[in-house]
């Protein structure tokens, strides 16, 4: 399998540092809102990702963290804690938004076939290993203290540039946009905040440096490395964190194991609307209850993500979501046809089936093909040279990676003329008139219904 990985910017076979072991890390939400779409999109991917190395034979330990305190409103240092501004919001503790919104988030996954990740992680539940990753930046002088607060000195990690090619320069270019005089270089960034800087901050721990909360950064560099050890495999987020957020994740890391620590990193691009990414700081998003809420299966949803593919920005419309909702309803009813007519199991497979099987995951193992995955999806469903148990065996094998709830059943509500028509079908089938029955189930079908004839 070959990924792009954006440290180096090329593709890159991908090899993991423990054999068939993959060691790997998903920056999840900040529990102070909804997750919208544009965020769930990235965790469509990344649930592909992870399934694609399982079928290949990987072991895969998926960690994912919740981001329940230390969120500021920049992704820099300033602003105020995102958890407090969403219980002040809803008039609430932080903790009773965190928990509210988090699994809020889970049962929006769910809806989309997002596997849950096999270790989720809240940062509020491992203040000690953060606490004593900051102790060890300050042991090896990369870190200094300012008025209760730690800071980690970027002057200290001349290689920060790498992932995001964000120089030193341009980093210091937000000096006059954002300026702590606590700070040595407006650079620096958080790894402790003190009541000094915050006064009522609600959420708070003691610490050697007094009260006080970590800051965003540090937080997955410590639980990450908690699960995954000192080198990672694959770290994935969206293309917004690459500049601030992995770039402080990679220094303050690597200054403390001496080493490189992620192998791979993964990235997806926005989804926008009108032109512009969506965004929770703009008031207006959209989320997968909006979907649910106009009637939209969010399965449909999931398919027209995965049309597009990771790296591509996605331009979202109702229009869009309204072709994907058509195109999985009549995939649904055609593999319910097929299911209809009691079709064996074969023992043995044409070179055609093989050759489909081969393009589907050939596409995912060139950068996370999916756009390539799903269009041998829809060859599958219309191809005239596989017999139908071929196709359903291959749309169970692809419905494994895309996970768009192929076999989920249909339910339709049924006009007098429908039901009159299926009524005719049964009549027909019962006097033998194959030909006149066949005739009704085409008509149906083109009405999007269909119809099962099962053994009894």
């Amino acid at each position: 399998m070959e990924l792009f990985n954006t440290l180096g910017k090329t593709l890159m076979p991908f090899v993991p540092v423990a054999g068939k072991n993959v060691g790997f890390y998903a920056c999840g939400p900040t529990v102070y809102h909804y997750a919208h779409i544009g965020n769930m999109r990235t965790y469509i991917f990344e649930d592909v990702l992870a399934k694609t190395l399982r079928e290949q034979g990987f072991s895969v330990r998926h960690v994912m963290n919740i981001t329940d305190v230390g969120h500021l409103q920049s992704d820099a240092d300033f602003g105020d804690d995102k958890l407090m501004l969403g219980a002040a919001r809803e008039q609430k503790t932080p903790w009773e938004v965190a928990r509210f919104y988090e699994e809020a988030f889970f049962r929006h996954s769910a809806s989309l076939n997002v596997k849950r990740p096999d270790i989720v992680c809240r940062a509020t539940e491992h203040i000690p290993e953060i606490i004593a990753m900051v102790e060890q930046l300050l042991e090896k002088g990369v870190a200094y203290i300012s008025a209760g607060n730690v800071y980690f000195s970027l002057e200290k990690f001349p290689t920060y540039h790498e992932l995001g090619q964000l120089k030193l320069q341009d980093q210091q270019a937000t000096d006059r946009v954002a300026h702590d005089p606590l700070k040595r270089s407006q650079s620096d960034f958080a790894l402790w905040f003190s009541t000094s800087k915050f006064p009522d901050q609600i959420m708070k721990w003691e610490s050697p440096w007094g009260l006080g909360f970590p800051g965003w950064h540090i937080e997955c560099s410590a639980m990450a490395s908690r699960y995954l050890g000192d080198r990672i495999d694959i770290h994935c987020g969206g293309i917004d964190h690459i500049n601030v957020h992995h770039s402080n994740e990679v220094a303050q890391s690597e200054c403390c194991f001496g080493h490189r620590w992620v192998n791979y990193w993964f990235h997806c691009e926005f989804l926008n609307v009108d032109a512009e990414k969506m965004s929770k700081s703009k008031g207006e998003f959209l989320t997968v209850d909006t979907l649910i809420d106009k009637g939209y299966d969010p399965l449909a949803f999931r398919l027209l993500v995965l049309g597009s593919h990771y790296r591509s920005a996605l331009t979202f419309s109702w229009d869009a979501l309204d072709a994907a909702s058509t195109a999985l309803r009549k995939a649904r009813l055609r593999i319910a046809q097929i299911q209809g007519d009691n079709v064996q199991p074969q023992a043995s497979f044409s070179p055609e089936y093989v050759a489909a099987k081969t393009r589907f995951f050939g596409a995912l193992d060139k950068d996370l093909h999916t756009p390539g995955a799903v269009a041998e999806l829809w060859w599958v469903l219309k191809a005239d040279v596989l017999d139908d148990a071929e196709r359903l065996d291959l749309l169970r094998s692809f419905d494994g990676i895309l996970s768009v709830g192929l076999f989920d059943e249909v339910q339709v509500e049924l006009t007098q003329e429908q039901a009159s028509l299926i009524e005719a079908r049964r009549v027909a089938r019962l006097m033998k008139n194959w030909s006149e029955s066949d005739r009704i189930r085409d008509l149906l079908l083109a009405q999007g219904i269909g119809v099962s004839d099962l053994k009894a």
